[in-house]
């Protein structure tokens, strides 16, 4: 069986260096034709791989020609930063536009490298003249309970104030705790209170049923506006269900949750195919352990599915999609010591003996990119045993 000698020396001899962020021409190569490109981070809160992310981001939106980011954020928040990104005025600044993410870890999107991502999308969407053909900022995550059951009875109060009413009635079910819904999910699973799924089922389909009466009216920007509005009635349903599964086991809230986010990636990128009259590509910013690819990992065996997963499952072609994660050895990372807790600037200890990320750093390369796809059979098998992977 191959050792990590073998690994470290055939890494040394395969991986590509990363200098520069202008290095990252070297990926654009090996991306070719992919349709859905997911990079990953180890951490959610290391400067480097932010940089890294979006130089990446950049490329595939000038060079690549890609129509959208998604990430792993909150619908409604993304949504009022993409507004602004995509020339909108509502909002003076970047800054001000990402205003929306209150729910911690609030550093993961309120800070410099985002707004001065933001600027730079505006600043590339304003010189597009078809607003339908800017490029957009979505979230995937479903953990906008009540800020998007704001946003429906917002939409449904300008589209259709009779449905508004409806919408309210059925939300109303949640009481004060759509603003605590792990409370609402502790009560349900514990027999203190009814559930209301029955509610928000019902709001979804309706919403979801009336969509040909609501499209009478502005074109692609009514169009828009529905399915954003749809979107986030989906959320509302999805996170009414992810709440009540948290007290019922990590495996089914997990699933559920990815589940979701492929879902709204796959509804994002049939509502962008409709709007361009053709096969759209969209760029995914997640944790690892959300766009790496969960049969690769233990936690299959655990019955965990992943995004990551779950794109690779749904692409037509091969080399559809193409993962990429980050990771390091040390370093710093901005994290906090609980839940809720203020942000702190933590280092990062040292690999383990036995994890991916030691084997990496063996090679003795600081920055590099290794293709998994175009390494050596050899390579291939010394990096095939069983290893731990960071995950902060």
């Amino acid at each position: 069986m191959a050792g990590p000698h073998s690994s470290v020396q055939g890494i040394r001899q395969q991986a590509h260096p990363l200098t520069t962020l202008a290095d990252v021409e070297l990926l654009l190569d090996h991306i070719a034709g992919a349709r859905v490109v997911l990079l990953g981070e180890a951490t959610h809160g290391t400067q480097e791989f932010y940089r890294l992310r979006i130089e990446l981001t950049r490329r595939l939106i000038t060079d690549k020609g890609f129509d959208a980011v998604a990430v792993e954020a909150d619908w409604p928040a993304a949504l009022r930063a993409s507004r602004y990104a995509q020339g909108a005025d509502d909002d003076a600044s970047a800054t001000a536009s990402l205003a929306g993410f209150e729910r911690f870890p609030r550093w993961m999107w309120r800070n410099t490298e985002i707004v001065r991502w933001l600027d730079w999308l505006r600043a590339y969407n304003l010189r597009i003249a078809d607003p339908a053909a800017r490029i957009g900022f979505f979230g995937l995550d479903l953990y906008s309970l009540r800020a998007s059951m704001d946003a429906v009875l917002r939409y449904l109060a300008q589209a259709d104030p009779e449905a508004a009413k409806r919408a309210r009635a059925r939300y109303a079910c949640f009481d004060d705790l759509a603003d605590d819904p792990q409370a609402y999910g502790h009560a349900v699973s514990f027999g203190l209170r009814e559930d209301c799924e029955r509610d928000v089922l019902h709001q979804l389909r309706e919403l979801c049923s009336d969509a040909s009466r609501h499209l009478r009216r502005d074109g692609a920007a009514a169009a828009d506006e529905l399915f954003y509005a749809q979107q986030n009635a989906r959320v509302v349903r999805n996170a009414e269900h992810y709440y009540r599964t948290m007290f019922t086991g990590r495996t089914d809230s997990w699933n559920l949750r990815d589940q979701h986010m492929g879902d709204t990636l796959h509804a994002l990128r049939d509502h962008l195919a409709r709007q361009r009259d053709r096969p759209t590509k969209v760029v995914v910013w997640a944790h690892n352990s959300h766009i790496g690819d969960a049969r690769a990992t233990d936690a299959s065996l655990r019955g965990q599915l992943n995004l990551g997963q779950l794109v690779r499952e749904q692409q037509v072609d091969a080399g559809e999609t193409f993962l990429l994660g980050f990771t390091t050895h040390t370093g710093t990372v901005a994290a906090a010591s609980d839940w809720d807790a203020p942000v702190e600037l933590k280092m990062v200890l040292a690999s383990r003996l036995d994890s991916i990320e030691r084997v990496l750093h063996d090679s003795g390369l600081a920055r590099f990119v290794l293709p998994l796809r175009h390494v050596s059979l050899p390579l291939r098998q010394a990096l095939a045993p069983e290893r731990l992977q960071r995950a902060i």
